[in-house]
């Protein structure tokens, strides 16, 4: 069928209807696509936060509970000496009670300066730094049990570990037996070991 100019004319005003609205609707139908990946990047970002913000009350649950799991622990150890400052104070006047007590001869003593230690037996103490102060013990002895004596007495009024690093007994020579007299010398190297926080940036 052919059609005429009259024709053409009369169809004009609708095929113009015709191609805006299919301009209309291929707008719609874009702007449809990117609204709807738009809203699909937001609500990914949603549940990504969310996500991350379970994570961070899962952490916090967890850093909680082991807050009040070790809380008494390390309250403890901070009482016992083991965690801050060093109580060499505490050291001397331990070792002045167990001289008195256990009648000792006399007790020479010698702490040298504090400084990191990190023995093999040992893992990783972090967030904590071991440091360790030699203290060089000598004690003339009536009998081998006075050293014993001498380390169990520490061992009993020290909560602050220690570690008997080297110990030796020289023999004076023949025991008298009609005077107490020493008999030997007992010479001994002791780590006191303590922790400070690495964070807190303290150094001793």
């Amino acid at each position: 069928m052919k059609l005429s100019r009259q024709d053409w004319h009369r169809l004009a005003l609708p095929l113009l209807a015709l191609l805006v609205a299919m301009v209309f609707a291929i707008g719609i139908v874009t702007y449809a696509q990117i609204y709807r990946e738009e809203v699909g990047q937001r609500l990914q970002q949603q549940q990504n936060q969310l996500m991350q913000a379970r994570s961070r009350l899962l952490s916090s649950d967890q850093e909680r509970d082991n807050i009040m799991r070790y809380l008494p622990v390390y309250q403890r150890l901070i009482h016992q000496g083991f965690i801050g400052e060093e109580r060499r104070i505490e050291w001397v006047d331990a070792l002045r009670n167990i001289h008195q007590s256990e009648r000792l001869f006399g007790i020479k003593y010698s702490i040298g300066a504090q400084a990191p230690y990190q023995p093999g037996f040992i893992g990783n103490t972090a967030p904590f730094t071991l440091y360790r102060s030699i203290m060089k013990l000598e004690l003339p002895l009536l009998h081998e049990g006075d050293m014993l004596a001498l380390l169990d007495g520490l061992k009993h009024q020290q909560s602050t570990p220690f570690l008997v690093r080297d110990c030796t007994i020289t023999r004076n020579g023949m025991a008298a037996t009609t005077t107490l007299t020493p008999v030997a010398t007992m010479s001994c190297d002791i780590d006191w070991l303590t922790l400070h926080e690495s964070s807190t940036g303290t150094t001793p």
